[in-house]
Order: structure tokens, then C-alpha cells, then sequence
């Protein structure tokens, strides 16, 4: 019985609230005074983070309070009703707005009850999922923060008719859903008085600053780690031997994977002219293969130097087969007992020419020695001497086009281990660096 005598008082109450009230004009006795209006904003989640439009979409608690003059009762003559929920469509409200949005359709607050105390406080919590635009800076993606504002204040009412404060200095961020890719690392809350140049009336606002930092942890599994992994790759192709056919090969497929990863951090990044860390090292890596590539081609064709090539410089032989063969540690099997013999009288000997045995006139001699006469051996006739000594100097370039195709050769690998280590250094300081503008 008592709480049907209070579902009566209710009834009462509600309807002499409302029996002279217009919801239309703000409720204040003084109209030259300014309205007080507290705002508090709960962060509930983050639904999105669209980097590449610039819109930041979460899910806000908004809570309103302020005084209606013209909703105030005696709570002893209703049964000592303190408080009653009612629609907001039935009590004034302000038309705080967010400034930022970036919704097409402008979607507001969830119509939801209002809380009306007796001394005519009102209280107005609504949820609404908010898309507010947001300056992405992406210099540093992956190890990007973010700072993305939510402004909230009056679209019609100026500073003398409603004055605008925020109830805390942070956003609510108990209720706060953690995010996958975002952690919030704070929400303070500020208010700006500002002037417009479409008006002389001070506009009050509340800007909350969503300050976020990326989890970059997916981002380093899926895109940096195989970057890096696959720009090691790169130096290797110097290691192949240049007989493989698959030096170029090699290199060009490595450009082709490095591509397709700029490609995906591409799509998902705003066209802007701050170029993302991550996008910096992609295309530091692939100049730095192309650079590879063609120095492959260019050893490859020091390799393959014929027999006509010119013999290796002297300044060449110092430099490469020396100093850099011996920094790199490239030796012939064999190579320190086999250093080229020189016959005294400067004819090459076994070791250069290649002839066998000995030279024709050790031979002539050899002959005359041995008591045969020299009108009936066949050895001295004329013409199978410069037979002889054809095949011989046949011989003996064949042997010199032999040693200058095998001193390329041996150019070209000393090249291809100077340029593999000098790769090798350069990824390896690329990926250092890196890391080091993340920290």
C-alpha cells in the first residue's frame, strides 16, 4: 500500500512539474545570468583507429549535469520523493555537440532518461559512439603515438547564455575496455574560451586529449621481422658462385618481396608527406638491393672475362688480389706453392710454357751429344722444328689466356666477399637504427 501511495505522489509530482514547463527555453529566472553546465566523459572503448581517413571511433559515456530553475519541489509534500527519471525529452537540454566529428550521418546521444532531483539538478548520462577526426602522424609506425582531441561544447548557446566546465580534470577511464592495438596512456581535459570570427560572444568549450601509444607487436611479427629477415638475404647473393645463373635471379626476387611488403604498409597508411620509419627502411633496404644487383651484374662480368681480356692491371693485382684478398680471406686451393718459375734466360719454364722436357736447342744439343748424326736423325729436319715450335707457342699462350681468365675470376671473387661483408654491415646498421628511433 505504502508503494502504490508513492506511485500517486509520482503521478502528482510528474504532472504538476509539467503542467506550465516548456522544454524550449533554457531554464534560468535571471535570464542575463550564464548557465552552468558540468561535463564529464567516460571512455568506454576504442572501436577503430582508421589511419589512413583520420578518424578515431570509440564508445563515450557522456554525463551532463546542470540546474533547471523551473523543476523544483517540496519533497514532503510528494511522500519525501527526492529524485525521479524521467525522458529528456520532457526537460530543456543543452546542445553540447562534438566539434570534431567526422560521422556523415551526425549521430547524437542515445535518448536516454534524465535524473531529476528536487532542488532541480539534472543529471543526463547518455552512451554514443563518437567518430571524430584525428591528426595521424605516422612518422614513427610501428612505435607511433597518437594525440587525437574530442572538443565538446554548445553549437547555438554562446559563453553569456551557458557556461561550459569540465566536472574532472581527466576522462573517466575506470570502465575502459582495453584495445588490441591501443593502449591509452591518458585523457586530461581542458577548457578554451574561444572567439570566433563569425561572432563577438565568447564560446566556451572542453577538448579531452586521448593521448594513445600502438602495440606494436603484430606490427613487428608480421612486417619488420620478415623485412629483415629477407634484406639478409640480399648481401648472400654475392656468396653464389657466378657460374649458378642465379645471382640476379636472387636479387630481383628479394626487390620483388620488399615491394609487396611497402605495398601493405602503403594501404593502410594516410597519403600524406611524412613518410612512416618502417616505410623508410623498406625503401632504404631496396635501394640498397638495386645497388647490390647491379653490382652482381658488374662483377659477373669481370667473371667472365674470355680469353681475349686485357691482363689485370698492376694497380688491380696490388689492390684486390693482395690487400683485399688477403682482408677477406679468398686463397686458391694450393695458391702459396705455386708461384710462377722463371728459367734464367727468361724463357718460361715448365711451371709458364707448359713444354715438357726440354727446349729445342737442349734438344739439339742433347742430340749431338748423344752420336746421332745429324744428316740421318729427324729430329733437326727444319720443318718439324717450326712444327714443334708452333705447338709450343700455341701451348704457351693457351697457358697465358688461362692465367689471365683464372686472375678475374679470382677479381671477382675477392669483389663479390668485399662487397658481401660490406652488405652485411649495411642491414645490420639499417636495423640498428631503426630500432634506435623506436626506442
Amino acid at each position: 500500500g505504502c508503494r502504490g501511495a508513492q506511485g500517486r505522489f509520482a503521478y502528482k509530482l510528474l504532472h504538476d512539474l509539467f503542467a506550465n514547463y516548456s522544454s524550449a527555453l533554457r531554464p534560468v529566472k535571471d535570464t542575463d545570468r550564464a548557465l552552468n553546465v558540468t561535463l564529464q566523459v567516460t571512455l568506454s572503448q576504442i572501436i577503430d583507429m582508421d589511419e589512413r581517413n583520420q578518424v578515431l571511433t570509440s564508445y563515450l559515456w557522456v554525463r551532463q549535469a546542470w540546474l533547471d530553475a523551473h523543476l523544483t519541489w517540496d519533497k514532503d509534500a510528494y511522500d519525501g520523493i527526492d529524485s525521479i527519471r524521467i525522458p529528456s525529452s520532457y526537460v530543456w537540454r543543452p546542445d553540447i555537440i562534438l566539434y570534431n566529428n567526422a560521422d556523415d550521418r551526425f549521430g547524437s546521444s542515445m535518448e536516454t532518461n534524465v535524473v531529476l532531483r528536487s532542488d532541480g539538478h539534472i543529471v543526463w548520462d547518455s552512451p554514443a559512439i563518437t567518430k571524430s577526426s584525428c591528426k595521424v602522424d605516422v612518422s614513427y609506425f610501428p612505435f607511433d603515438g597518437q594525440r587525437c582531441r574530442l572538443t565538446f561544447g554548445s553549437w547555438t548557446y554562446n559563453g553569456n547564455q551557458i557556461d561550459l566546465h569540465n566536472r574532472l580534470d581527466t576522462g573517466d577511464l575506470t570502465d575502459f575496455v582495453e584495445n588490441v592495438e591501443w593502449e591509452v596512456l591518458g585523457m586530461p581535459a581542458t577548457r578554451n574560451v574561444i572567439t570566433y570570427g563569425c561572432c563577438s560572444e565568447p564560446y566556451p568549450d572542453v577538448t579531452y586529449t586521448l593521448l594513445l601509444r600502438r602495440r606494436a607487436s603484430f606490427y613487428i611479427f608480421n612486417l619488420l621481422l620478415p623485412c629483415i629477415m629477407v634484406s639478409f638475404l640480399a648481401p648472400l647473393g654475392f656468396y653464389l658462385p657466378a657460374d649458378s645463373g642465379e645471382k640476379v635471379s636472387l636479387g630481383v626476387t628479394v626487390l620483388l618481396a620488399l615491394t609487396v611488403f611497402q605495398l601493405l604498409v602503403a594501404e593502410s597508411m594516410p597519403p600524406s608527406e611524412s613518410v612512416p620509419l618502417i616505410g623508410k627502411y623498406y625503401i632504404a633496404t631496396m635501394t640498397m638491393i638495386t645497388a647490390s644487383t647491379a653490382l652482381t651484374i658488374f662483377i659477373m662480368n669481370v667473371h667472365h672475362c674470355g680469353p681475349g681480356a686485357r691482363p689485370v692491371p698492376p694497380w688491380a693485382r696490388r689492390l684486390i688480389l693482395h690487400h683485399m684478398a688477403r682482408l677477406c680471406c679468398v686463397y686458391e686451393v694450393g695458391e702459396s706453392c705455386k708461384s710462377p718459375q722463371r728459367a734464367p734466360d727468361g724463357r718460361a719454364g715448365r711451371g709458364d710454357a707448359g713444354v715438357p722436357g726440354k727446349s729445342p736447342e737442349e734438344g739439339e744439343v742433347g742430340a749431338k751429344e748423344g752420336g746421332c748424326p745429324q744428316d740421318h736423325c729427324l729430329c733437326h729436319h727444319d720443318g718439324l722444328l717450326r712444327n714443334v715450335g708452333y705447338i709450343a707457342g700455341c701451348f704457351r699462350r693457351h697457358r697465358a689466356a688461362q692465367h689471365r681468365t683464372s686472375e678475374w675470376k679470382k677479381v671477382a671473387k675477392v669483389m663479390d666477399r668485399f662487397f658481401m661483408w660490406v652488405f652485411f654491415l649495411m642491414v645490420f646498421l639499417m636495423s640498428m637504427l631503426v630500432l634506435a628511433k623506436a626506442a
